[in-house]
Parts: C-alpha cells; structure tokens; sequence
C-alpha cells in the first residue's frame, strides 16, 4: 500500500472519528452505548493507521518468543 493511499485512509478514519464524536455529544441515551462502540473501533482504526504512516510496529508475544 502507498504512503498516499495511507494518507488518505488515515483522513477518512479521522473524519469518522469526528464524527461518532459529534454524534455522541448530541445523542440521545438511548443510542450513546452503540455510538461509543461504533467510537472506540474508528479510533483503533485511526491508531493503527498512524502506526503504519509513521513505520511503527506493536512488539507482540509472537516477536518476542523468536529474539
């Protein structure tokens, strides 16, 4: 995957993220549970887009078990 088509996911995840934000903020009770839901995975998303424009990589178990 290019660097620009990374940018650019990674500009959609944060509209996204933005979004759920203000929909949260103006939402009714009733709704604010699955909006935080819909909230904590855009911005896992956004994270791990972020992760790869920026080349880090999370140190797992996996990794570890092999050094």
């Amino acid at each position: 995957m290019s660097i620009r088509a990374l940018a650019l996911d990674f500009y959609k995840a944060k509209q996204k993220v933005v979004k759920f934000e203000k929909l949260l903020a103006n939402g009714s009770k009733a709704e604010q549970k699955e909006l935080q839901q819909e909230l904590n995975s855009a911005i896992q998303e956004e994270k791990i887009l972020c992760k790869m424009l920026a080349g880090e990589k999370e140190s797992g178990d996996f990794r570890k078990k092999f050094e």
